[in-house]
């Protein structure tokens, strides 16, 4: 895997004027395929960086999201910083914002200006709710996005209240369909010439994840109830508690279910009718799991492991993200990376999913502290003298 030669997005030139995890991550998203992307925040730093917790007095929060890029400082509301944010927005090819809708309109920089200044740039808008529909300017964080799309009414146990992901898989996923969007605008632009707005919403993005349950309604007019740890559709499949901790097995579907019951040494229950189907196995589903949790009940996790492994039967220890980020799976994946940031040191952060084999993604910088690119950008990408830099700052457009 050669890291010499052109990155994907090499030359693509990527202005994020976002902030907190979805509009942050699609950039740096960009960033790590190559894009050369300047975060503008206001002169003392965006929300983000005032979350606990904190390492050497920095948020490990805006961590996350901000490798490979530059930072500046520019109050957006200060009577010098509109001349600045124009020349920026003409500099780049993509945009990425997630104001709440009409925000950047009120700044002067809409869509409809941003064309003006720069015919053929993208604009990608990331929102709760869409820039269209009578919802639309309404305030959204990932778990308003998880309630109003459903995602919280079928997580949970059957008869518990409806229940939060243990991420913000809202920002996430929205963040990952912002940079598809803005891949494929790139795209476009390539044949054609032309920029596009890509707008993005949390609530699209979460309700375009309810999978079975959602085509259960549209198709069937069927609500499927919260299922806790089991698979909708299958059985028997659950979180079983082994002597030394849980384990999760999925063994539903008709060829994996006999292949469990040899490895239990209980071919009686494949031999079973009613267990000869997906079906009669839902039907039978907790008597079932009374099977396997007292099999799992007198072995260890390794014991369980093994004799699955060998039947070939999904399964895996229900692993803290301490157990986790410390396996030896995530380190052959490169998972965890070391970046070097300019007064911390080396950082441990997460690594990028996307493995390419011929230009695969590159951590060339930590995230920035607070305006540490300021000058740099201003001077090498405006062509600003440091006359007008030494101005913008004594002014208080800068930091």
């Amino acid at each position: 895997m050669s890291t010499d030669g052109p990155a994907p997005l090499d030359g693509v030139r990527v202005l994020d004027l976002s902030r907190f995890i979805a509009g942050p991550l699609c950039a740096q998203t960009l960033g790590d395929l190559g894009a050369e992307v300047v975060k503008v925040e206001r002169p003392d730093g965006e929300d983000s960086r005032h979350h606990d917790p904190y390492y050497e007095g920095e948020s490990v929060y805006t961590m996350l999201y901000n490798r490979n890029k530059y930072g500046v400082t520019l109050d957006t509301r200060h009577e010098d910083a509109l001349p600045v944010l124009e020349e920026l927005i003409t500099w780049a090819d993509v945009v990425v914002e997630n104001y709440r809708p009409g925000t950047i309109e009120r700044m002067g920089i809409g869509f409809d200006r941003m064309r003006e200044l720069n015919p053929d740039v993208i604009l990608v808008s990331i929102s709760g709710f869409g820039q269209t529909g009578p919802d639309s300017r309404r305030a959204l964080f990932d778990a308003i996005a998880q309630a109003s799309s459903g995602l919280m009414s079928i997580t949970g146990d059957p008869d518990g209240a409806p229940t939060l992901t243990g991420t913000y898989i809202a920002d996430y996923t929205t963040a990952f369909q912002a940079a598809i969007g803005a891949l494929g605008a790139l795209m476009h632009r390539e044949r054609t010439g032309e920029g596009q707005l890509v707008d993005v919403a949390s609530l699209d993005s979460m309700f375009s994840t309810l999978g079975i349950r959602l085509i259960s309604q549209l198709m069937l007019g069927e609500s499927m109830p919260r299922s806790g740890s089991r698979d909708p559709l299958t059985a028997p499949v659950n979180v079983y508690e082994a002597a030394d901790g849980p384990v999760y097995v999925q063994a539903g579907t008709n060829s994996l279910f006999p292949r469990l019951c040899a490895a239990m040494g209980r071919d009686d229950l494949a031999a079973d009718p009613v267990n000869a189907t997906v079906q009669g196995r839902m039907a039978n589903q907790t008597a079932l799991e009374a099977e396997v949790a007292a099999w799992v009940r007198e072995r260890t996790r390794a014991d369980v492991g093994q004799a699955l492994d060998q039947a070939g039967v999904p399964w895996s220890e229900v692993a803290s993200v301490a157990e986790v980020a410390a396996s030896p799976q995530i380190a052959a994946r490169e998972m965890v990376v070391d970046v070097e940031h300019p007064t911390l040191g080396t950082l441990r952060v997460p690594g990028s999913p996307i493995k390419l084999s011929a230009t695969p993604v590159r951590y060339r910088k930590a995230p920035p502290t607070v305006g540490e690119d300021t000058d740099d950008v201003f001077a090498r990408v405006l062509g600003m003298s440091p006359e007008r830099i030494d101005a913008l700052r004594r002014a208080g457009a800068i930091r």
